[in-house]
């Protein structure tokens, strides 16, 4: 079996408004929490966004373990484009049609699939393994998507502001999904 740990950032210092934005004081101090739940799971493989936010949620727990953390590209958040004034509309139209993108952005079907993708080679290389994934919450939200076609646009406004928060997605040896299930570190679903 193969178990995906799916590590949705912790709070990011929304002061920058770039991609490359570093955790809030906040976020640091709850990626302990990050490294205290996933600190007995045996966690072989690291990877993740190579967004600056991703990287420091887990890699205090890469530290501890002395493990490698490898950056995937693929896996970075949507890149939503030009300025969006009502992201919870714009968000929803996203959900309603996932091709649905602004100038210079990305639809979620966009995300998915190079999402998706990335992962599947991560699973073909690392078979019976535990991994742990730094993500993002839009880009896991359309990874859960796809395996479960019922979490949409409810679920993801339900998580949108839990950071962090842990998806387990465990595989069996054809990498077909057995479970999904939620970690709410924070007590707030």
């Amino acid at each position: 079996m193969t178990k995906m740990y799916f590590v949705r950032h912790a709070t990011p210092d929304l002061r920058n408004k770039s991609e490359d934005r570093v955790l809030s004081k906040k976020g640091i101090k709850d990626s302990k929490l990050v490294l205290n739940y996933l600190l007995d799971k045996d966690i072989d493989v690291f990877v993740s966004s190579p967004y600056p936010r991703s990287i420091q949620t887990i890699e205090p727990l890469a530290r501890v373990l002395k493990k490698e953390m490898t950056l995937i590209e693929d896996l970075k958040e949507r890149k939503v484009g030009k300025w969006v004034d009502d992201f919870n509309e714009y968000s929803r139209k996203q959900w309603n049609d996932f091709d649905y993108k602004v100038l210079e952005g990305e639809s979620l079907n966009e995300v998915q699939t190079r999402n998706i993708k990335a992962l599947n080679n991560v699973l073909l290389e690392n078979k019976n393994s535990n991994i742990c994934v730094g993500t993002h919450g839009t880009a896991l939200s359309t990874i859960i998507n796809y395996y479960d076609r019922n979490f949409g646009y409810n679920d993801f406004n339900r998580i949108k502001n839990i950071m962090p928060w842990i998806v387990v997605i465990s595989f069996d040896e054809q990498d077909s999904i057995i479970n999904i299930e939620e970690v709410d570190l924070l007590g707030t679903v």
